[in-house]
């Protein structure tokens, strides 16, 4: 009876080593799948920056063209003031 016992104790602690070995293998396996999306989620977010960046670039250029338009048309109309 004794020797039942350890033996069916002795399979319960098998199945548990072959559990945790299969749960650090999946472990292992979703800590290479978070690496990974961490390194594409920062490559985006540096993507982002530049998008942003360059966003800002062209609205800074396209006020200037327009302040430069609005200069223009300050002379246009001093010109017809002058004239008449």
């Amino acid at each position: 009876m004794a020797l039942d016992r350890l033996d069916a104790l002795e399979n319960r602690i098998r199945d548990l080593v072959k559990l945790v070995q299969e749960l650090k293998r999946k472990n292992a396996s979703v800590e290479e799948e978070l690496k990974v999306a961490r390194q594409r989620l920062a490559e985006k977010d540096d993507s982002n920056r530049r998008w942003e960046q360059e966003r800002v670039d062209i609205k800074f250029r396209i006020e200037k063209v327009l302040s430069d338009i609005e200069v223009l048309e300050c002379f246009e109309e001093r010109k017809e003031v002058a004239l008449d």
